[in-house]
């Protein structure tokens, strides 16, 4: 068994709303290996973008640890985090979050030299091209993010978190507001780089067709993990 991309342990994470603590993570642990694809499952509200964001090395946790490829992502500085975040992880949110002055080819190429800048490989300029004729979106490489339907924006900032050939692959919800042949295309997308590249991907969903697609399911349930089924 190859070692895992991504291995967090006991993790918990409480927030406080008025006087009363609401402990939302509780001694999850989660281990995900390259080429792996892991859904975490569970309604609206009960927590998965928090446990996403705090395995992303966004929001720290009360306790527990989480490694990527052995290196204690909370044991770094904030800025080495970052620097690490942007180098070997690729994130897609709910909503796109483009930069609406750049163009779509812009937006992507972005990514590529923030991962060079940090250290990575930063694949190379004609993918860029290539992943747009792959999404069907040649012909808007140079359009503003304004002209793109909902579908398309996320497609392309799905590319946009893949291009720079990460080793980890976090996604909120990134189906959660399009409709049945735009979410089919992100997941095309998403499946072609865990596949063919290896890549660990981490999706949160309340959407029981996504879940389907991947190779493991995790509920999250009162603040804990659970296999899907039990």
């Amino acid at each position: 068994m190859p070692s895992p991309v991504l291995a967090a342990e006991h993790l918990s994470k409480t927030f406080v709303s008025g006087r009363e603590p609401r402990a939302v993570l509780t001694d999850v642990s989660l281990a995900v290996a390259p080429g792996e694809w892991v859904a975490i499952t569970g309604p609206s509200g009960v927590g998965k973008t928090t446990l996403l964001h705090v395995l992303a090395g966004i929001l720290p946790p009360d306790a527990g640890r989480v490694e990527w490829l052995g290196t204690d992502l909370y044991a770094l500085g904030e800025s080495a985090r970052d620097g690490l975040r942007v180098r070997d992880a690729g994130i897609v949110f709910q909503f796109h979050h483009l930069m609406p002055d750049l163009t779509v080819e812009e937006n992507i190429r972005l990514a590529l030299r923030m991962a060079r800048t940090n250290g990575g490989p930063g694949g190379h300029d004609g993918e860029v091209r290539s992943v747009l004729d792959r999404l069907g979106l040649a012909d808007r490489a140079a359009s503003r993010i304004e002209e793109l339907s909902g579908g398309e924006r996320q497609r392309i900032a799905v590319a946009r978190a893949l291009i720079h050939q990460p080793k980890i692959l976090f996604a909120d919800e990134p189906t959660g507001h399009l409709d049945g042949q735009s979410a089919s295309g992100v997941l095309d997308l998403i499946d072609e780089a865990c596949k063919r590249r290896q890549v660990a991907v981490v999706l949160s969903t309340h959407n029981p067709a996504v879940a389907a697609r991947v190779d493991r399911r995790v509920d999250l349930r009162s603040g804990r993990l659970q296999t899907a089924g039990e």
